[in-house]
């Protein structure tokens, strides 16, 4: 059986809105075959019943079920008389998983009420027409599925995960893109001989996401080299966002750099901390840009860590309904992860970054000069999303990082820069194949759900984010091995690895109940259950719901 799913049922069961939800979840592509139908004639289905009659556009029908079982990694909505055909069932049944949305005719007929595009419904009577297309066609779409779903759950999202928890290749469709990305990347050998060759000139990567790609700059002195700066930020007026810690290190050499390059160029400065990352602080940004007159023209330029590249490009997305802005990182966590994919937003007290946008910037500009200034425990909080990286998709970049944590808390530019570009190829194969986190870029977040709890418990800025996502992969690897995904020696590898990157491994004593509160306010979470990104094995991760038994059992042993 291919990676294929194949949707069939009466018109109106949902075919197509199910199907499209479907694809997205799954990162797979997604056809109807009516609308193939129609992009291969140039006339709509009602037009062909009019002029060709049933048997002709059955015929066309036919012929598309053939071509596009053909196709890989699809789904596909057919329509609802596909299955009177001997030879396209059984190409259905042989090519793909077959699921039978089976609606009650009331809904049908509730959905098509409006609908006059349908032949077989310009009828007098339409519930009679649907009851007796049922009556013939319910035993061959029975014939045709391996899977029936009844469609009267209210909730679109709901019936989608039932479909995808009945889905014979569901463990393992996920695994399969990872290791997709994987194939597609430089091994660790030939970057390191890459990074030896050009240690110290800009290496540039491209996140490819069409008319919003952009380049990810990685070198040294790169905040001081006018020829990259001009080529990255092309407006006129720029306005420099960024906070207290960060702005007597870095914001007047940039601000006198573009200054030469001919730009009036303005700055706002925040307080520093995921504390301030609020709606309150938010609006000090807008407030500035209102005061300074700023038009749609203007460049924001996000200069800091994670907390200040989220609200710049959150404000960046909002303000006067958008406008451009770069990504200038200046930490580790930033530079390797949040500066990257386009997430953007602001922390609730109730669950952290549940308000934001993805808004990608026009480019990320990631000075390695500016480890040099940062300290010791914000490293070691950056560290935490390199080893994600290796840890769900890379076992060879996970040995690389055991080998050179040393050199890496060290702060050796060669082993970071190597470490800053790794992450950016890992990360941005990920966000091309699924920019809005529809299914497959989810998998970034592991160890974030026990991490997001920790900082939502503990209070915001109480712990760094990179030091609860540290012990949340802590956390996230004893699971996986009580589910048996992992063997001991690999959870004890993360363990060690996260220990030797100087983060915490015990986790806070939050209370049973508050844990599993506050895991439950999560942005991957579907119908009530909490999703967990859990290795499967190490180099490898799946997104899954876990016994309730088994997630007590790593709370108490996480907590001491």
């Amino acid at each position: 059986m291919t990676s294929n799913i194949f949707l069939v049922g009466l018109m109106g069961s949902g075919k197509t809105t199910v199907g499209r939800a479907l694809a997205k979840k799954l990162n797979k592509r997604f056809i109807d075959s009516d609308h193939e139908i129609e992009a291969r004639t140039g006339v709509a289905i009602s037009v062909i019943f009019e002029i060709e009659g049933e048997a002709s556009f059955r015929q066309r029908e036919a012929d598309v079920i053939r071509d596009l079982c053909q196709q890989e990694d699809i789904v596909l909505a057919t329509g609802g008389g596909a299955v009177l055909n001997p030879q396209s069932r059984e190409l259905l049944h042989t090519r793909g998983t077959v699921v039978y949305l089976k609606a009650s005719i009331s809904n049908i007929l509730h959905r098509t009420r409006h609908d006059k595009k349908r032949p077989l419904l310009r009828t007098p009577d339409p519930r009679k027409k649907l009851e007796e297309l049922e009556q013939q066609r319910d035993p061959l779409y029975r014939e045709v599925a391996h899977i029936v779903i009844e469609t009267g759950q209210p909730q679109l999202q709901t019936l989608v995960q039932t479909i995808v928890e009945k889905l014979p290749a569901a463990a393992s469709s996920l695994n399969q893109a990872v290791q997709k990305i994987t194939q597609q990347l430089p091994t660790v050998a030939q970057n390191k001989v890459i990074m030896e060759q050009e240690i110290h000139q800009a290496r540039t990567l491209q996140v490819d996401l069409g008319e919003r790609t952009y380049p990810i700059t990685i070198g040294e002195g790169l905040l001081s080299n006018p020829a990259l700066l001009q080529s990255r930020i092309k407006g006129q007026r720029v306005v420099i966002v960024t906070n207290t810690v960060v702005a007597p290190l870095y914001l007047e050499n940039l601000a006198t750099q573009l200054h030469m390059l001919g730009k009036q160029v303005e700055s706002i400065i925040l307080p520093d901390g995921e504390e301030y990352k609020n709606w309150e602080n938010l609006m000090l940004v807008f407030d500035g840009l209102l005061a300074k007159k700023c038009d749609r023209k203007t460049t924001l330029i996000a200069l800091g860590g994670g907390v200040i590249g989220d609200m710049t490009g959150f404000a960046a997305s909002a303000y006067m309904r958008g406008i451009p802005f770069i990504q200038i990182p200046t930490t580790l966590l930033a530079q390797v992860d949040s500066s990257v994919g386009g997430k953007t937003g602001i922390n609730h007290p109730l669950g952290k970054n549940m308000i934001g946008a993805f808004y990608q910037p026009q480019a990320v500009i990631a000075d390695m000069s500016s480890l040099k200034t940062l300290p010791d425990r914000e490293l070691s909080a950056g560290l935490a999303e390199v080893i994600k990286h290796g840890a769900i998709i890379d076992s060879g970049f996970f040995t690389w990082i055991e080998n050179n944590i040393e050199k890496l808390r060290a702060k050796d530019i060669e082993a970071l820069s190597y470490a800053v570009l790794r992450s950016c190829e890992i990360k941005a194969n990920v966000v091309r194949q699924d920019e809005r986190e529809g299914g497959l870029r989810a998998i970034l977040n592991f160890g974030h759900t026990f991490g997001h709890a920790i900082e939502s418990g503990l209070g915001y800025g109480n712990w760094l984010h990179g030091e609860a996502v540290g012990c949340g992969m802590v956390m996230a690897a004893d699971l996986s091995y009580r589910l048996g995904y992992i063997d001991f020696v690999s959870k004890t590898r993360i363990t060690q690895l996260v220990e030797a990157a100087g983060l915490p491994i015990v986790a806070p004593d939050l209370g049973e109940q508050v844990w599993v509160d506050l895991m439950e306010v999560d942005k991957k979470n579907e119908g009530g259950q909490i999703k967990f990104i859990l290795l499967k094995p190490l180099g490898n991760c799946l997104i899954t719901e876990v016994p309730k038994d088994l997630l007590l059992a790593t709370l108490r042993a996480s907590i001491q």
